[in-house]
């Protein structure tokens, strides 16, 4: 079978043509790159997996189609930077369907939306082209989440370490995108103690997350990692003091996280069933994914089905989850 791929047969094969999977029939991980081109001082991926590799745009495509046709409701586009998807191909367009598609974040988020109902976007740094994504949502070609690893706000602590970012002016384009799309949810994650980190750069941070209002946030006490750069840095955080940092981080988004879900009591909201049992549901709205986020508990739903996709009328809230039934 050098020239040609063997016919897959279900009585002798083993593994399905749609491949092996871990997670539930109904949702996915599609990795789109590998590797890195950033050198973040807390990081070492790059030195495990290397720069930036890109998937060519039809083989993602095509096993998209395969994933959807075995049963995925829902694609979790994943890597370790997607914003920079197709920096290393970009002048390698491929045939998909009789038209060229680009290696392009946007072309490929465009093109994924047209093959699966639910299209979620992990890992995106906020490069000026993620702006572009943002139609794309406001349509409903792709869900209206991003989850960007923000890390920090300070610029001080940034640039200790190594990461890209304007503080001011991510604020300006979260405004931007919600003005583009008012139900777009943004999850982030944070180390708090890392090497440097003063109690000014971590009120910095506090004074930032109030403005930026995000939906979904993790925190992280920095820990040294085995051949990180950052391990080399002057002026570690007592343990202590990152834990009380984590702690008052943690208060502040979880108020955040209350006031945002509170305000969707009374609205109908599309989710997503992840659980049936006897006398209800457990699922996730657009602004959820499975895993990192909060959930939908629903009432009276003891008829539905995994995977499916119904309309919830939100009838309360608490810090990280929401409760209803289905209309």
């Amino acid at each position: 079978h050098e020239a040609a791929p063997a016919h897959l047969s279900p009585y002798i094969d083993l593994i399905p043509d749609a491949g092996l999977k871990l997670t539930p029939r109904h949702y996915s991980y599609l990795k789109i790159s590998e590797g890195c081109n950033h050198r973040c001082s807390f990081c070492i991926i790059p030195s495990l997996r290397g720069d930036l590799v890109s998937r060519r745009p039809d083989a993602i495509l095509r096993e998209a189609e395969k994933l959807v046709a075995a049963g995925t409701r829902e694609l979790l586009v994943i890597s370790q930077d997607t914003s920079a998807y197709g920096i290393d191909i970009r002048r390698e367009p491929r045939l998909w369907k009789g038209q060229e598609v680009v290696p392009h974040m946007t072309d490929l988020a465009r093109e994924l939306g047209k093959i699966a109902p639910w299209v979620r976007l992990h890992y995106v740094y906020p490069y000026p082209h993620v702006d572009q994504v943002i139609p794309l949502m406001a349509e409903g070609l792709v869900l209206p989440y991003l989850d960007i690893p923000f890390q920090h706000a300070a610029p001080s602590v940034l640039k200790r370490m190594k990461r890209p970012g304007n503080d001011a002016k991510v604020l300006s384009r979260i405004h931007q995108w919600r003005d583009i799309c008012p139900d777009i949810a943004i999850r982030s994650t944070f180390v708090v103690g890392f090497p440097g980190e003063t109690e000014a750069d971590f009120e910095y941070l506090l004074d930032w997350l109030d403005e930026a209002q995000l939906d979904r946030v993790g925190a992280f006490r920095f820990e040294p990692v085995e051949g990180a750069a950052a391990n080399l840095l002057p002026d570690h955080v007592p343990e202590e003091v990152k834990e009380e940092r984590y702690q008052r981080i943690m208060a502040k988004t979880a108020a955040i996280s209350a006031a945002k879900l509170a305000a969707k009591i009374g609205r109908t909201l599309p989710v997503i069933i992840d659980e049936v049992g006897d006398e209800g549901a457990t699922g996730r709205s657009q602004a959820d994914a499975p895993e990192i986020d909060g959930q939908v508990f629903l009432r009276d739903a003891a008829h539905l089905a995994v995977g499916d996709i119904v309309p919830v009328a939100i009838e309360d809230a608490d810090e990280h989850d929401l409760y209803g039934v289905p209309v």
